[in-house]
């Protein structure tokens, strides 16, 4: 006899959501799912347990009940391993377990059979069906992104080449004949036909470049990352790509506030003015954020049901106020010293020692709330998911004191549905952008903002920048493995972005430094790259942001997916939406339209 048991579970879980038919015994399987059937051929009957090698000290849930002489199939996931146990039904003793990472859309058998004089179990697992190759999606994307730079990088030498210069001639000439005034023919002619050399901006364009990259990496996960769990944030612990973005924004952030206050010092503004400027662009990334994360299309402009009072647009904006605030009332204006001191290899770091005091400060405060602070039923210093985590022995500690922070400010306006939420089985709110968080986006917009005082202070010093840049990167670097002890789950602190912990931080900045210091290089000092196509959104981020908040689940950004059982139309359709966004992008800045607040 077969029997068919289907689990729908969503996104992270080990059983993947969805239905699975049976047609001509064939089983119609969604991307990131296979088909397991036990076979138990015991005189009893057994329970099938999992767990997830990805939820740290989780404990085994109840896959599958399986009569004796009957077959069950069950949707796996395909996302992580997972571990298998097999124990009989009315006791707890293992018969067998087995660790198995399946993969897509392949079919597998695990046989439970009686062997030896002594009646030993043995488990063997076969494959039905060969699976598919999940990856071969990204492949083929990375091979057309891949001949698209080549071609792009390529086209300055093919304009360059004799033949191309001589169609050019022609088609300029026979364009000027047809104009009428000869003093605008003589304009095209020296607009289209001759090559002059233009004066160099003073503006960074590895900054714009890096900013671009970040939100053009942002849009694409929003959209789905094209169902790839890695272009997904982490359930809890540890890095994704998806876990990049915001930290690299918060760091561009703190570059950013520092060579704009410098120039605005320099034309002599007064403080009252940039406090109000400052002010003002606070408030109004404050409300763009709380309005439209709370945005629902049948719900209207602002929806009670989805209020959340955190958010993405709310951290950045408070950290971006704290770093101005600081920027506004520094104490030194001359950039760089005149005279010679012993400090001046790091007078960007000695000059601005109130700023340092200040985030010393601030991050013991963190230190000491997170570890610290009394949580009601909960260990003090907890930093885990909770739920069936850590043994289950804390189900409603979820996030420790940042969690209980924002419970006691926010109420229930704060995120339900955390990335632990589905693998971790939690049934708290957590929100990855509470207030706790929100002291350690300011320490990471600070190192940004040591990356901009590093540019200012030793100006047209190339070598000088890039080797404090890779110093603060190795710094960085170093404290970060040193706090995680090199491991996901098993650090001191470990790397966690819903947290914003310590380490997190670090490995960021380190990230940071070293991305943003290869930009500078091959975009600013070589010229090598002009920072294409990058840096169009990344002088419209507002606009792009916003933009595809909004719009990035209607067409022509996405459609209803009718091939959903791999992940070629899922990466298309993501890679299309993003691609969209970065050409509407071009479309502006050839306006010369920049939205800004």
């Amino acid at each position: 006899m077969n029997i068919i048991k289907i689990l729908n579970v969503s996104f992270f879980t080990l059983l993947s959501a969805g239905m699975c038919e049976r047609r001509n015994q064939v089983y119609m399987l969604k991307m990131d799912q296979a088909l397991l059937t036990f076979h138990n051929e015991l005189p009893y009957n057994i329970t099938v347990y999992y767990t997830s090698d990805y939820c740290y000290k989780c404990l085994y849930q109840p896959l599958a009940t399986v009569e004796n002489g009957h077959n069950i199939s069950v949707v796996v996931s395909t996302q992580f391993t997972l571990t298998l146990r097999i124990a009989p039904v009315d006791g707890n003793s293992t018969l067998c377990s087995l660790s198995q990472t399946f993969e897509e859309a392949g079919h597998y058998s695990l046989w439970m059979r009686q062997s030896g004089l002594l009646n030993d179990v043995t488990c063997s697992l076969t494959v039905d069906r060969s699976p598919n190759n999940a990856y071969l999606p990204l492949l083929a994307a990375f091979l057309i992104l891949a001949s698209v730079t080549v071609f792009w990088a390529s086209l300055p030498c093919i304009l360059r080449c004799s033949c191309t210069q001589r169609l050019r001639k022609r088609i300029c000439l026979f364009c000027c004949h047809r104009s009428q005034n000869s003093m605008e023919m003589e304009e095209a002619n020296d607009e289209h036909c001759v090559d002059k050399s233009k004066t160099k901006s003073s503006r960074l364009k590895s900054l714009d470049t890096f900013r671009g990259f970040s939100l053009t990496v942002m849009v694409f996960v929003n959209y789905g990352g094209g169902g790839y769990w890695f272009f997904q944030h982490a359930p809890w612990n540890g890095l994704t790509v998806a876990d990049l973005v915001m930290p690299w924004f918060v760091f561009i952030i703190g570059t950013s506030v520092v060579l704009a206050f410098n120039s605005m010092h320099r034309k002599g503004v007064p403080w009252l003015q940039l406090l109000r400027k400052v002010t003002w662009r606070t408030i109004v990334l404050m409300l763009i954020g709380f309005c439209f994360m709370n945005y629902s299309p049948r719900d209207g402009f602002l929806s009670w049901s989805w209020l959340r009072i955190p958010g993405v647009l709310q951290r950045l904006g408070f950290t971006y106020f704290v770093l101005a605030v600081m920027q506004t009332f520094s104490p030194h204006r001359e950039i760089p010293l005149r005279e010679h001191n012993w400090w001046n290899p790091i007078q960007d770091m000695v000059l601005y020692w109130p700023e340092w005091l200040i985030i010393v400060l601030l991050e013991t405060m963190w230190l000491c709330l997170t570890f610290l602070l009394p949580v009601p039923n909960c260990p003090t210093g907890y930093l885990g998911a909770g739920g069936i985590g850590d043994d289950g022995l804390y189900p409603n500690c979820t996030g420790g004191a940042a969690a209980y922070i924002d419970r006691w400010l926010f109420g229930d306006n704060i995120f339900w549905y955390p990335t632990c939420k589905v693998l971790y089985h939690t049934t708290e709110p957590f929100d990855p952008e509470g207030v706790l968080g929100t002291i350690n986006s300011i320490v990471m917009g600070f190192f940004g903002m040591q990356a901009g005082k590093i540019l200012l202070f030793f100006h047209k010093m190339n070598k000088g920048i890039l080797a404090r840049f890779l110093i603060w990167g190795l710094i960085l670097g170093i404290s970060a493995a040193i706090l995680s002890k090199c491991t996901r789950d098993e650090g001191f602190i470990p790397v966690n972005k819903n947290l914003w912990s310590l380490s997190f931080v670090t490995c960021m900045g380190c990230l940071s430094f070293l991305l943003l210091g290869v930009m500078y290089f091959v975009v600013d000092v070589k010229e090598w790259w002009g920072g294409q196509p990058f840096i169009y959104p990344g002088m419209n981020s507002i606009f792009v942001y916003v933009g595809h908040s909004l719009l990035g689940f209607y067409f022509p950004f996405s459609w209803e997916m009718r091939f959903q059982d791999s992940h070629w139309e899922k990466l298309f359709q993501n890679m299309w939406g993003t691609a969209l966004w970065v050409f509407i992008a071009y479309l502006l800045y050839r306006k010369k339209f920049f939205l800004k607040i």
